[in-house]
């Protein structure tokens, strides 16, 4: 379900459970050595829809081992987001000719655990709440500005190579088109001349879980920008 939110030019991979006897790479394998028996199935069925993800564009199984900052690191010339939750796993990758930046998650459909909204939204954001409560109050919102700015997050990261915070960035929700917008409170990053000011998003909600993504063009003109940049 996760590509009906994804751009032609991305592919994805998903599960809803893990299979038994999925096999990791070896260097995979180490980085999990005492971890819980729950947790090496999780690991195992996200690189599982990572490498199904990357054999659709042609690639052939390769490890895929956590960079400097704990983020997957994808072969070269591919951006790609991995994600799990409860019941369900997916992976998106693109060559990064047509797509920079790719961040996806995905997030059981029930309201945020008490204190976690405090701590990621923004003024604007609470506002936007609001308004979207009292018009559909029987639906957590909260949960998908959660997951949609989980997904900018990991967008972000890959094409700066920095931390975004919680208070750098405004999501505004589209209850209807499945759609969202993030906007930049920070100097978002020059690409092909333009500097980009925000992202657009794409949101679906099925089986008990919110679904978002992300994913940064590589042409200015399908992102947010702002004025050509001379600097």
């Amino acid at each position: 379900m996760i590509e009906e939110i994804l751009p032609r030019r991305v592919a994805a991979a998903e599960a809803m459970e893990d299979p038994p006897g999925l096999v990791l790479f070896p260097q995979e394998a180490a980085l999990l050595a005492g971890a819980a028996d729950k947790r090496r199935r999780e690991y195992a069925t996200a690189r599982a829809c990572a490498r199904a993800a990357l054999g659709k564009l042609g690639l052939p199984p390769v490890p895929i081992l956590p960079g400097p900052s704990g983020a997957p690191q994808w072969p070269a010339g591919i951006a790609g987001s991995i994600t799990h939750c409860s019941g369900y796993r997916a992976c998106a990758v693109g060559w990064k000719r047509d797509v920079l930046a790719i961040g996806i998650d995905a997030e059981p459909w029930q309201p945020l655990p008490e204190g976690v909204l405090g701590a990621i939204a923004t003024r604007a954001d609470y506002a936007h709440l609001r308004r979207l409560e009292a018009a559909r109050p029987s639906v957590p919102w909260d949960r998908l500005l959660f997951s949609a700015e989980e997904a900018v997050y990991k967008a972000w990261s890959a094409l700066t190579g920095r931390r975004l915070n919680f208070a750098d960035a405004s999501v505004e929700i589209d209850p209807v088109g499945g759609t969202f917008a993030v906007r930049l409170l920070i100097a978002g990053p020059v690409v092909g001349g333009h500097r980009i000011s925000g992202f657009p998003g794409r949101w679906l909600i099925r089986d008990g879980l919110v679904i978002t993504a992300v994913v940064a063009a590589a042409e200015a003109r399908d992102m947010t920008h702002d004025e050509r940049s001379t600097g």
